[in-house]
């Protein structure tokens, strides 16, 4: 068996500062996404031509891989503007933020949805205004429903930031490419990459369910 590790070893710190990139590109889609995706339950809770438009975009970043809208977004504004072409890392964020926002839209419109109708009509019978019953019952109670899945969907993300590499971000799968043709060897690399990811998502794994019970632990 040809497999020579100690060929990659020198460029292990190289391919480890990947992982604050996709780190970063994970947690800012997540906590935009969170935001934005809040924002987008509470349109699209309503009928209107609003809340339609919305749910067809919706629609669209569930419906379609995210490679392609990373693809679409870079290259298509290019191509609109006719020459400008945006920062490979704010395409990757910004794209980021959006899908997750799609998906997170629902999720947090079920965590809306599943709040006690009795909590909402006590500060309505107390004079609480609508915005102050929004603001401070509502979304506290809704992200602290949703609050495990936001944190599935940061550890998702970890894993989808792979195709970051395809614009030239430089995370971890792009450094695996990097590695890989300097050494001109591409099993030894990739395991290294791997082995970063399990890692990676373990630890990201084991500190989400930590929440989970906590949370539920809290509402005993």
């Amino acid at each position: 068996m040809n497999i020579r590790f100690e060929a990659v070893m020198p460029y292990v710190p190289y391919i480890l500062k990947g992982v604050v990139v996709t780190l970063q590109i994970a947690f800012v889609g997540a906590l935009f996404g969170t935001i934005i995706g809040l924002i987008l339950s509470f349109i699209t809770s309503k009928e209107n031509m609003l809340s339609y438009f919305l749910r067809f975009v919706i629609d669209f970043f569930r419906g379609t891989p995210l490679l392609f809208q990373l693809v679409l977004f870079h290259y298509g504004i290019a191509q609109v503007t006719r020459g400008f072409v945006p920062h490979v890392f704010a395409s990757a964020l910004i794209v980021f933020s959006l899908n997750s926002a799609a998906y997170l839209s629902e999720v947090l419109r079920a965590g809306i949805a599943a709040i006690d109708k009795g909590q909402i009509e006590a500060a309505t019978s107390l004079g609480i205004s609508k915005k102050d019953i929004a603001l401070h019952i509502t979304l506290p109670i809704a992200i602290k429903n949703v609050l495990p899945a936001i944190v599935n969907e940061f550890i998702t993300l970890t894993k989808e930031t792979s195709v970051v590499s395809f614009i030239g971000v430089s995370e971890l799968m792009r450094r695996y490419e990097i590695v890989s043709g300097t050494i001109f060897r591409s099993l030894e690399p990739l395991i290294v990459v791997g082995i970063i990811y399990y890692l990676m998502n373990k630890i990201l794994s084991v500190g989400g369910k930590r929440i989970e019970r906590k949370l539920n632990y809290d509402q005993r």
